[in-house]
């Protein structure tokens, strides 16, 4: 995990790089979740004192989307399509045996640590549905077996 001056230093650094871009608050968001996998509470102030922009617009952006997570996230990422084709074909069982054998909701991370499950709208993985995302990486054709044993894998994983 980053330290404090650490992610103080990525805030400061994505802010000023992006200030000027029309419209850069979701921008400079992404920018910091992307370096730092998540957007400290404590960040809110300097991103809105750098926008000039008020600290609630700034936590209504990042509250609104679920994409934003102020909490970093657990060592590995699943994400579970929700669109419709991968509805159609068995996502909604799919999120239901992910939530069942982690022991959390969606947005939520194991106790251990080891996975967080998302949900996710569209993967643009349509002809292969149901499909999910594992730390960027897209698998298709996902059945309730494949699933419990790619997430049996990753709880097993140090890494």
């Amino acid at each position: 995990m980053v330290d404090r001056a650490g992610w103080e230093a990525v805030v400061q650094r994505v802010v000023g790089e992006m200030r000027s871009v029309p419209g850069g608050l979701i921008p400079i968001l992404h920018a910091i979740q992307e370096e730092l996998t998540y957007i400290p509470a404590e960040a809110v102030p300097l991103i809105a004192d750098g926008l000039n922009l008020s600290r609630a617009e700034v936590h209504g952006v990042i509250t609104f989307y679920h994409d934003f997570r102020t909490q970093p996230p657990g060592r590995h990422v699943v994400h579970i399509c929700r669109a419709e084709s991968c509805q159609a074909l068995g996502a909604d069982l799919l999120l239901a045996d992910a939530q069942a054998r982690l022991g959390v909701d969606v947005h939520g991370t194991t106790p251990d640590g080891s996975v967080t499950l998302e949900p996710i709208y569209c993967l643009g993985n349509c002809a292969l549905s149901p499909a999910i995302m594992v730390d960027r990486r897209v698998h298709g054709r996902v059945s309730r077996e494949r699933l419990g044993t790619v997430l049996d894998a990753l709880q097993g994983s140090a890494s």
